[in-house]
């Protein structure tokens, strides 16, 4: 497919005066752990680990999230296990990410550091899944699929982030339970899960799943890691089996007060440099921008963000570029980035498909910027509301228009003035 280059819409959207822009520091109270890597080795105590014969094997479910010192935190808990006398196996918990093949998964952990060598265990990567048995969700039968890897080995445990999902609210959300109902049932496991869960609900899917899986699996339970807004580890625990739907609650809660989120909840134009799965099941944090696009659930109520232009994919995400549907604008080198077997794969076993349409595609930010701008209405430079972000987890640093700086919190300092001028149509950022 071909899209218009500048020549061809040029004359379409006339130039637009620009707003002048404040470079901001935002940095709202948090806590953070001095030693996470300690913590996650002692909180394996909490899991009857002791219990196992000498020898045993045992799966570590990692996923393919960016969390802070994840490959610490694995390395940490593989060490600890042999070191008790037990034969650890990474595997990947991740369902169809890596376009549902072994090389991807493999390589998605590569792009956070752990690797067979770093980690110093072997990392079993099929995509094989078993059918552990059925169970009936509302009117809807849903067949529980489990990692073959992690079926093979004596136990089972998972370490994974506690958050926000990004497609629905409930007391149970992103966390061990997901990582144990959707990751590890690998692609078929999640596509069976999405399909009811859409239907059906999540949570309700979720905990009838998880259910079978623990009458079914030697899980041993998992460690669960909790980020603030600087998305640096402040908490975490090891949650043995079945009680990950009685600890998670809680644990999403302090999740939701620690997360991150935008300084203002009125945003005309939201500009991300950078979207990609390690950042988000969604490419970007739909609880950051205030949008889902699920059937069946209801959009955030904040933030109220009127357009979102995307400009580009990450390199940890290869290509994957599930939520570049969540924007309304991006660019052609934002699609140039594009591995769409990889993005429909993810599209088509969510079963979230609106996250991976194409939004308008521009041949250059200036005319993505003109665009937007002129499709807001009664455009005002000097009332117009933009933040300007480098991706949904890093929001420590942003850059917003000059209407936008008398709303920001306490928490968020002005640290310069810039102005926004463009090179052969990218944008560029000078001191004012």
């Amino acid at each position: 497919m071909e899209f218009p280059d500048r020549s061809d819409v040029d004359h379409l959207i006339d130039p637009q005066p620009l707003p002048e822009f404040a470079r901001v520091r935002y940095e709202p109270e948090s806590d953070s752990l001095d030693d996470p890597v300690g913590a996650a080795r002692a909180e394996l105590d909490a899991l009857d680990v002791d219990d196992l014969d000498d020898g045993a094997t045992v799966a570590v479910g990692v996923g393919s999230r960016g969390i802070h010192r994840i490959d610490d935190v694995a390395r940490a808990v593989v060490a600890d296990l042999d070191e008790r006398g037990l034969d650890p196996v990474v595997v990947p918990a991740m369902g169809s990410h890596g376009g549902a093949t072994p090389e991807g998964q493999r390589e998605i952990l590569e792009s956070l550091d752990i690797t067979e060598d770093s980690v110093g265990a072997p990392i079993d990567a099929r995509m094989d899944a078993e059918e552990l048995d059925a169970v009936t969700v509302g009117d809807t039968d849903v067949p529980v699929y489990f990692s073959t890897a992690a079926l093979e080995a004596d136990a089972v445990l998972v370490v994974n982030r506690v958050k926000a999902h990004t497609n629905f609210t409930g007391n149970i959300e992103s966390g061990l339970a997901k990582m144990t109902v959707v990751g590890l049932g690998k692609q078929r496991g999640a596509k069976s899960f999405h399909s009811t869960a859409i239907a059906e609900g999540y949570v309700e899917t979720l905990t009838a799943a998880l259910d079978v899986i623990e009458s079914s699996v030697p899980l041993l339970g998992g460690v669960a890691l909790v980020e603030n807004f600087e998305e640096e580890l402040s908490h975490v625990e090891g949650v043995p089996a079945g009680s990950f739907l009685d600890r998670e609650p809680e644990l999403l809660e302090r999740a939701y007060d620690e997360m991150a989120t935008l300084p203002v909840d009125d945003v005309d134009l939201l500009v991300v440099d950078e979207i990609g799965k390690e950042i988000s099941g969604a490419g970007m944090d739909t609880n950051v921008i205030g949008r889902y696009r699920v059937l069946n659930a209801p959009d955030p109520e904040t933030p109220d963000i009127d357009l979102i232009y995307v400009r580009g994919l990450t390199e940890a995400t290869k290509g994957n570029g599930n939520g570049i549907g969540l924007a309304d604008l991006t660019r052609q080198a934002a699609v140039d980035q594009l591995d769409l077997k990889k993005t429909y794969a993810n599209a088509l076993t969510s079963g979230s498909l609106a996250k991976s349409k194409l939004p308008v595609v521009a041949p250059d930010d200036e005319f993505a910027l003109r665009t937007a701008l002129a499709a807001l209405g009664g455009y005002d430079p000097e009332t117009v509301r933009v933040l300007w972000i480098r991706n949904t987890e890093e929001l420590e640093e942003l850059r917003v228009s000059a209407a936008v700086v008398d709303d920001l919190p306490e928490s968020a300092t002005v640290v310069g003035d810039e102005a926004l001028a463009f090179e052969d149509g990218e944008a560029q950022f000078t001191d004012a």
